[in-house]
Formats: C-alpha cells, structure tokens, sequence
C-alpha cells in the first residue's frame, strides 16, 4: 500500500436534508451565541465586582474563559460545514483542531479537580480554608491546570504529523477527533493509539480519582451537619458542581476510557456534542447564572446601566 501524505482532508460531520440542515445550523447558531454570552457575562461580572475576587469565582472566571475556547475548537468549523457544505480541512488544520480540543479538555478536567478540592476545603475546613486556599494557592492551581494541560498531548500531537493518510480521506465526525483520525490512516496507528489511550485515561481518570474522594469527603462531612438547614445549605454549595463534573466525565469515558475497536461513530458523535458543545453552554447556568451572588452583581449592574425609572427626558 503507498503511503501518501495528503494536505486536505473532508470532515463527514452530520448527514442531514437542506431543510434539517438549516435548521440543526439554526440551532447551533443560538447554542454557540448562548454559550458565548454566558460565559463573557460571568467573566465580565465578576471582573468588575470586588465581592466576589474570592478563589470560588476565581476558578469559574477561568472555567467560563476555558468554555469560550473549548467551544470555538469545533462548533466554527461545524457551522461552516452547515452552513455552506464545505467539509474541507487541511491536514494541519485537523491536527491543530484535534491538539486544541484536547488540551483545553484536559485543562477542563483539571479545573474541576481543582475546584472539587476547592469545595472540600470550603465545607470541611472553613476555618482554615483562607490559609489552605490563598489567592497565591488559587493563582498557581489555575495556571498548574493550564500549562499542564497544554504540556500533555504535545507528543500524541507529534505523532499525528508523522501519520500518513492514504484514503479514503473521509474522517466520520464534526471535528477531528482522535478516533476519526487514525481510522482513515494507512499508518501503523499502535504506537499512537496506545500513548493517546495512556495519557487520556490518566488526565481523566486521575483527576475523577480526586474530585471523587473529594466529593466522599465533603459527603461524610455533610452528614454530620446536625441541623437540616446547614445539610441543605452545603448540598446547594456542591450540587451544581457535581451536575457538570457527571456529564463531562461520563461523556469523556464513554469515549476516550474505552477500546478504539469498540466504538461507534455516530454514537461517539451524539457523546462528543454533550462534552463539547452542551457542557460549555450548560457550565454558566449550571455553575453562576443560578448563584444568588451573581445573580445581585448583575441586577447592579443592569441599574447602573439602564435609566432610572424616576428620570425624566427634557427636550
């Protein structure tokens, strides 16, 4: 078989009629718009109200950054494919799309192992989480999450470059996913499939590891709680972050912490849509939007903002 290394290749993405079609990019349009205004509103909030320059919202003005990239990794070029068919993508693009999205995963899972510990510290020791978790701690901790995330798959990013592709050159999904990729080399993919396998299960399951036995703790600590309003208080504190931390570990084992063999692509495409494009869309109301402090920064905000109901316009 000849090796041959080809400079563009064609991104199947969603196979729908012009009717569906407009309508999936209509959809995808809003996702992408909600998405991004959410997570601008909560940076921009909580950048601009010293209450809350506290390590919490410090971790979610990082996630809500992190979401904005995490979701302009793919949606942009899927809405290009949407919106004029045009399924083109250069090998480099591909590649570089498949680092990024990777990556900025990585950060994701590191960010919420972060703030699970954050979470357990707050609830099990309030009385010293000030001095376990300073704002040079919290610094450090967010820049740790994002210089490591982009340090782990540098070598699997490497190895893709050295992959030749000798067709069909049809990757089957909306982005260039690792699975999609190597399916469509004529490569000997081993050697690549075995480190992406190794450094993928390590990022997620080592930081599950830790938000898990966090949440254990946090749970034992709750329940100790003698009063039911301090119970209920405590499970508001968490609550939210254990919706987000269920739906971004489920996908991501469902499709990275499993034999590349055994997957479907289009069930790995349906899977893939719930990490990439609903969880950043999901993370601003889920995490803030629903937070009564916020919610107060931004009814300040809206009176500084709008005119007073008692002003009167003189001409």
């Amino acid at each position: 078989m000849t090796h041959v290394n080809q400079t563009r290749l064609i991104l199947v993405g969603f196979t729908f009629g012009p009717s569906e079609q407009n309508i999936v990019l209509l959809f995808f349009v809003v996702v992408y718009f909600i998405s991004l205004t959410g997570n601008l509103s909560i940076i921009v909030a909580i950048c601009l109200d010293k209450r809350l320059h506290i390590p919490m919202y410090f971790f979610l003005t990082s996630l809500a950054f992190l979401d904005i990239w995490f979701i302009s990794s793919t949606v942009p070029k899927l809405l290009t494919i949407l919106a004029s068919n045009n399924r083109f993508i250069s090998l480099t693009e591909c590649i570089l799309q498949f680092y990024f999205y990777v990556s900025l995963g990585a950060i994701e899972f590191y960010l919420l192992a972060v703030m699970s510990v954050d979470r357990y510290v707050a609830i099990c020791n309030p009385l010293r989480y000030h001095s376990i978790i300073s704002n040079r701690v919290c610094l450090c901790l967010v820049l740790g999450s994002w210089i490591f995330g982009f340090i782990t798959f540098i070598y699997p990013m490497v190895l893709m470059f050295g992959l030749s592709f000798c067709g069909p050159y049809e990757i089957n999904h909306f982005f260039c996913d690792s699975s999609a990729v190597v399916k469509i080399s004529c490569s000997d993919v081993q050697h690549f499939d075995t480190v992406f396998a190794c450094l993928a299960s390590a990022v997620i399951l080592g930081s599950f590891s830790l938000t898990f036995i966090s949440y254990c703790n946090i749970l034992i600590t709750v329940l100790m709680i003698p009063s039911a309003s301090g119970k209920i208080k405590a499970f508001s504190t968490c609550s939210s972050h254990f919706i987000v931390v269920s739906l971004v570990y489920g996908s991501a084992i469902f499709i990275y912490v499993r034999p590349v063999e055994s997957s479907s692509p289009d069930l790995n495409k349906i899977v893939a849509l719930l990490n990439s494009v609903m969880t950043p869309v999901l993370n601003p109301f889920i995490y803030s939007l629903r937070n009564k402090q916020v919610q107060q920064v931004f009814k300040s905000l809206a009176l500084k903002i709008l005119p007073s109901k008692n002003s009167v316009l003189h001409f």
